[in-house]
Order: structure tokens, then sequence, then C-alpha cells
């Protein structure tokens, strides 16, 4: 029942319920698979083959069983490719110096920004603090 072309259900793992197909046997107990999973190795005790099965050759292509897979309607695992951005330069020397005052400067512009946030939320917190206690003294004074 384990073949090349078999379309199986993953039970386990972070791809468990999802379909995906065998692309190659790697031995008793483990096989490659590919489809709306990850292109990986998976352990057999883990897929519940299916009835279904696809003409492929062994060790297709993602790009094979994505075609295949989109003639019986079933989505695929997509990937996006990563970004190169800039590697960060080392500063050295008078240039390290100079950004690392940049840092602290920022630092103490955002702590000054949280503490007039605190104040303000204190003030308004203030007046209605002021009316329980009014409360709470006519209620004691009663």
């Amino acid at each position: 029942m384990i073949e090349i072309g078999r379309i199986c259900l993953k039970l386990a793992g972070r791809d468990a319920g999802r379909e995906c197909i065998i692309v190659d046997v790697l031995d008793d107990k483990y096989v490659l698979i590919d489809g709306n999973v990850r292109r990986r190795k998976c352990n057999i005790l883990h897929l519940e083959p299916t009835s279904k099965k696809i003409e492929i050759k062994k060790g297709a292509s993602h790009e094979d069983v994505k075609k295949e897979f989109s003639k019986l309607k079933i989505p695929v695992w997509e990937t996006k490719p990563k970004e190169k951005g800039e590697k960060p330069k080392k500063i050295r020397g008078k240039k390290k110096a100079v950004a690392e005052e940049a840092a602290k400067e920022i630092k103490k512009e955002k702590k000054k920004k949280e503490g007039k946030e605190l104040a303000k939320k204190k003030e308004k917190e203030k007046p209605a603090a002021k009316e329980k206690k009014k409360v709470k003294d006519k209620e004691n004074i009663e």
C-alpha cells in the first residue's frame, strides 16, 4: 500500500490532517512526502494511505507534484522566497561611540514619553478617586 504516487493523509505533527503524496520510499520505515505539507522525510506510521494514486516518477520535483495536485484540485504547500536585505555593518572607532550615544538618547526620549503618558493616566484617575473618597466620607459621617 505504501508506494510512490500514493496519496496519503498525514496523521501526526505540524502538518496533521493534510493530504500528501509519496515521492520516494527511503527504507521500510520512512518515505519522502510532498504536497499540501512540507517536503520531508516521514515515518510511514504517521501516514494513512488513501485509495487514490497518481502516476509520478520516483523523486519527482515539487513542481511536478504541484501540477498533479492542481488537476485533482487539492491545495499545495507554498513557500515564500526569503527577502534578502543588506547585512548590518560593524561600526568601529569614533562612529561606534556616536552610534551608542544616539541610541542612549532615543532610550531617554522613550522613557520621557512613557512617563508623561503615565502621569496623564494618573491625573485622569485622581478625580474619580476623590469622588469615591467624598462618598465614603459622607457614608462614615451618617
